[in-house]
């Protein structure tokens, strides 16, 4: 085997590969530019209306304290025992 043919052959290899590089470089100096569709356009504005909008729903709020002051909120203690094991049983299957 001659070990001489193939430095040759590495050498012409790595010429190659400069020279590629070289040419990538002088094609990719060219100006990125991004492109948003209108369901991208969409998405932000719904994505930013919800983030401004508040998690407290002032009007069921508002309601159930009018509730609480007059005395006519009535709480089922089965129907909240329930849902209170449901949520507990919920967690513990989560881990």
């Amino acid at each position: 085997m001659r070990i001489e043919a193939y430095n040759q052959v590495a050498q012409l290899y790595n010429r190659e590969k400069t020279a590629k590089a070289q040419g990538f470089s002088s094609v990719s100096a060219g100006r990125d530019e991004v492109h948003i569709s209108s369901l991208g356009r969409d998405y932000q504005v719904a994505k930013q209306a919800l983030a401004e909008a508040s998690d407290i729903r002032e009007d069921r709020v508002a309601q159930l304290k009018e509730r609480l002051d007059s005395g006519n909120y009535n709480v089922d203690m089965d129907d909240f025992a329930n849902r209170l094991l449901e949520k507990y049983n919920a967690l513990r299957t989560q881990f």
